[in-house]
């Protein structure tokens, strides 16, 4: 079958998230400070959105009675962010590509903590395969090893942003994405900016030109871009045929990391990780997901 445009912009957005962990990976690794990193990244998408939605809407208004919303995705964002930056600083883009598989069952545990859903079976098989898929991850070749503090952020990173991701659920009924993209973004980078200030003060910026260019893909692909990608996609052809491409996320993470940055699976990770990717088609067999995993 003849890929469609909005095919390609759904398999674009899909390949950018994929290669952010290994993007991540790379920058940390050869110089940037993980909090200083996160605080100029997100000021500098910051800026693009707010002047991308200015253009767009020529408002950024929002009703007093949404700003709860606002205020609690904008600290889930905080959390994740520090949560995903030394997530990816202490074990490799593929293990955190893994765990960052398990965000839409996450999203299914907090939707039915706080009453938004009521889950079935199948959800909860769904949930213990998805763990059990952890627990292989996490325990690599048949041990846990010293990245067991890494492994547990990048679990975090999926529970946060799962939270970001039901919290927002509200504010994108009633405004754009963009717009709602604009104003989490700007309040969540306040805090992050503060706990990276130290960072950020000593950070050295001689970088080559690679660096640069990855930092560049960091800020335009997977935080602006593929939110212009993603919903203009789903507006045309809906939320079920977008979740048939987020599915091969993992898949595309774990194949960057091994090809760019020569990381290896163990069997027990691939495993895990395929009991992970069963449990999400599981779940999103039952309930398609429409929320972006990009961090």
């Amino acid at each position: 079958m003849r890929l469609r445009t909005v095919d390609l912009m759904l398999l674009g957005t899909v390949l950018l998230w994929a290669l952010n962990s290994t993007v991540t990976r790379y920058v940390l690794t050869h110089g940037f400070h993980p909090l200083a990193y996160a605080t100029i990244r997100y000021g500098a998408a910051t800026v693009l959105f707010w002047a991308f939605t200015y253009w767009r809407e020529r408002s950024f208004r929002i009703v007093r009675r949404d700003l709860r919303y606002v205020a609690i995705a904008a600290a889930m964002i905080f959390a994740n962010q520090l949560c995903f930056v030394y997530s990816v600083d202490k074990t490799s883009a593929a293990t955190v590509t893994l765990f960052l598989g398990t965000t839409p069952i996450f999203i299914g545990l907090v939707a039915s903590a706080i009453g938004l859903e009521r889950m079935g079976r199948g959800f909860w098989i769904a949930t213990g395969a998805s763990i059990v898929g952890v627990a292989f991850v996490a325990s690599g070749s048949g041990g846990f090893s010293g990245h067991l503090s890494g492994d547990a952020l990048a679990v975090a990173t999926a529970i946060t942003w799962a939270m970001y991701s039901v919290a927002i659920t509200p504010l994108m009924r009633r405004y754009s994405p963009f717009r709602v993209s604009s104003l989490v973004l700007a309040i969540g980078w306040v805090p992050i900016a503060i706990a990276g200030s130290e960072q950020s003060a000593s950070q050295s910026f001689r970088f080559g030109a690679l660096m640069w260019l990855c930092f560049a893909f960091a800020v335009v692909g997977p935080l602006f871009l593929t939110n212009i990608l993603w919903f203009t996609a789903i507006s045309k052809v809906g939320p079920s045929r977008a979740s048939l491409f987020s599915n091969t996320q993992p898949a595309f993470g774990v194949a960057f990391a091994i090809i760019l940055l020569g990381e290896s699976l163990t069997r027990w990770e691939v495993l895990g990780g395929a009991l992970i990717l069963s449990a999400v088609l599981l779940e999103r067999s039952r309930r398609p997901a429409v929320e972006p995993p990009g961090d």
